[in-house]
């Protein structure tokens, strides 16, 4: 099993701002939108994966996807976080019926606390994109090709967009400027770069999706082992 890695945007997960969290996703007409179009392309990224019985929600966060986990009346949810706290909220939040489904797991993504071939598929979103060194998603990548019996569901910030494009330009403009570049705890990954790294880690690309082509950075990606 590989040794932990921590993530220093974790560490503002705590009691203080797990509430903030939990509701940000609900808050404004926007906000509200996104959730559901987030909602949309997990569905559909679940049904490109098989359907899976037995899916690992890694990291689970407040639980904000368990409904869309939970609609399969036979699936086995196993939501997992390295937050405790994080744990806490979505069992605290979710409703009574969903939480039932769901056994709680605190573990690493780079160190998963699961044997090898243990579920069908690992549901990991929002994550990625905060790890910005190639080896520490290598690291991550490689644990869940171990636990996972078939597929792996992962969101990501990706270019050839117009998002990742304006991106890039500012952070361009501000170093021209001589501004400060603040600490980054969120990574724009080249597409080529990204899958080259599925593949290194033992993954082939079932099917890709983009939250709006060619605008959002954000892509849904469902990878198969081999």
């Amino acid at each position: 099993m590989s040794a932990p890695v921590k993530l220093k945007f974790y560490e503002k997960y705590d009691k203080n701002n797990v509430k903030h969290y939990f509701l940000k996703h609900q808050d404004g007409l926007s906000q509200k939108l996104a959730h559901y179009r987030d909602v949309q392309m997990a569905r559909h990224a679940l049904h490109e994966a098989g359907d899976p019985g037995l899916v690992l929600d890694l990291p689970c966060g407040a639980g904000r996807f368990w409904s869309v986990l939970a609609e399969n009346s036979n699936r086995v949810i196993i939501g997992a976080d390295s937050s405790s706290e994080m744990i806490t909220a979505a069992l605290d939040n979710q409703p009574a019926d969903i939480v039932k489904r769901v056994t709680p797991l605190k573990t690493s993504v780079f160190a998963i606390d699961l044997p090898g071939n243990s579920v069908d598929s690992i549901f990991s979103m929002r994550l990625i994109h905060h790890i910005g060194e190639s080896v520490h998603r290598l690291t991550m990548l490689r644990e869940f090709h171990r636990v996972t019996r078939d597929t792996v569901i992962l969101s990501m910030w990706v270019d050839g967009n117009f998002k990742s494009w304006k991106r890039k330009r500012q952070g361009q403009r501000r170093r021209a400027m001589g501004e400060q570049t603040k600490y980054q705890n969120r990574f724009v990954i080249p597409r080529s770069v990204a899958e080259a790294e599925f593949k290194e880690a033992g993954f082939v690309i079932d099917s890709k999706s983009d939250f709006i082509p060619f605008f959002s950075m954000w892509r849904v990606y469902v990878l198969r082992k081999i």
